[in-house]
């Protein structure tokens, strides 16, 4: 990466341990892409009702050559982001499926099917 990842923590305590996932996740995306230029992540605690632990929000933004990219994790399946860690897990593997998505358009191993007036 060209520009350090940067780390935001909202409504939570920093947390080494937290950090440290999300620096080994990020670390993990450069292996698909070196063409990397910034990363931030957030990570939202959402205060909750009295039933429920804590929701938590990740949301990543990755620049790269001609493009932006936003995963963001919302609380959709609202147990399974109840835990921070599986919110982080889902994130990443957004984060992932969209970089090797755009790796595979720059190597152009994904075709533009353009409209043709011979098969109108």
């Amino acid at each position: 990466m060209q520009v350090p990842l940067e780390i935001t923590f909202r409504g939570l305590q920093h947390s080494d341990a937290v950090e440290s996932r999300i620096r080994e996740k990020a670390a993990k995306l450069e292996q698909f892409c070196e063409k990397i230029i910034s990363c931030r992540v957030a990570v939202e605690a959402e205060h909750h009702h009295q039933h429920q632990g804590n929701l938590y929000k990740v949301r990543i933004d990755l620049s790269v050559p001609q493009r932006q990219i936003v995963v963001s994790r919302d609380h959709h399946d609202k147990q399974s982001h109840e835990d921070l860690y599986v919110a982080l897990r889902d994130a990443f593997s957004a984060a992932t499926r969209q970089i090797e998505e755009y790796t595979r358009i720059q190597r152009g191993d994904i075709k533009n099917h353009k409209f043709s007036p011979d098969t109108a």
